[in-house]
């Protein structure tokens, strides 16, 4: 199992490795004689620095999460839009053509709140399916009405469901760049070696060492916070599908709104 899919995992385990790094630093630093001035004050040194560089590559991790995190708000936002005009473009396509672009742009709305929103892998496979079902049935809505009278009034409809089809691309590209797994790995490395150095210097002959699960801790939290925002689907932090919901509201009571008007002419 990927632990980094399981933020609140990652961060017990994070937890407990860097305390232990840090305990074993000072049991390391028990068994040796003080230190002379010139070594502590090289050891002082050291500790600083890799601190430092610790400090800095997780703000750089951060920064490379939280970038990826708006770019996927970014792409639903234009996964709505998309929708959104080619829903309005279907009026340029002959009335059988135009209804059933709209009832399966409707349809295909659906499945990509639930992609957002869904977090069981079965269920996201099955949604995946559909919505691949769903893109080829409203492609060929609008090609085959397209090659049957290729006017411009028909080529902006075309362009409308190339732009619904590649902003799902997008979006799905978004969901799979994260941080890579090396990446994690050498700064947990380097985190390790930053805990191990923070024991040693901690445990004097003449001290206590109570303290050392304050920056293990501190360092987990971090952890966490990058993790969980490089997570997309399983994060306590996730894209919110609002415009999308947004707009399936606002599609749907169009519908019902249009159905009402046309019961009422028919009553006339």
């Amino acid at each position: 199992m990927n632990i980094l899919m399981n933020p609140l995992l990652f961060f017990v385990l994070s937890a407990f490795g860097l305390t232990v790094s840090a305990w074993l630093g000072a049991l390391f630093r028990k068994r040796q004689n003080l230190l002379s001035r010139d070594a502590q004050e090289y050891s002082d040194l050291v500790i600083g620095a890799t601190l430092t560089l610790l400090g800095l590559i997780i703000g750089f991790t951060f920064s490379m999460a939280l970038t990826r995190y708006d770019l996927r708000k970014n792409y639903e936002e234009a996964e709505a839009n998309a929708i959104g005009t080619e829903f309005l473009r279907a009026d340029l396509l002959p009335d059988a053509e135009a209804a059933k672009v709209r009832v399966l742009l409707l349809m295909y709305l659906d499945q990509r709140i639930l992609f957002y929103t869904t977090q069981d892998e079965q269920r996201l496979g099955q949604i995946d399916d559909l919505t691949g079902r769903l893109q080829a049935e409203l492609w060929s809505a609008v090609r085959t009405q397209a090659l049957a009278q290729p006017t411009a009034v028909a080529a902006l409809a075309v362009s409308g469901m190339n732009d619904v089809l590649n902003s799902q691309g997008y979006t799905q590209a978004a969901w799979w760049n994260r941080i890579p797994v090396a990446a994690w790995c050498l700064m947990a490395a380097i985190a390790i070696c930053a805990n191990v150095l923070v024991g040693f210097e901690a445990k004097k002959p003449t001290g206590k060492s109570g303290f050392l699960w304050v920056l293990p801790l501190v360092i987990s939290i971090a952890f966490l916070l990058v993790a969980d925002i490089d997570t997309p689907r399983k994060g306590i932090i996730r894209v919110v599908p609002q415009n999308l919901v947004s707009l399936s509201e606002s599609l749907h009571m169009q519908g019902s709104l249009s159905h009402r008007l046309e019961e009422r002419k028919d009553m006339k």
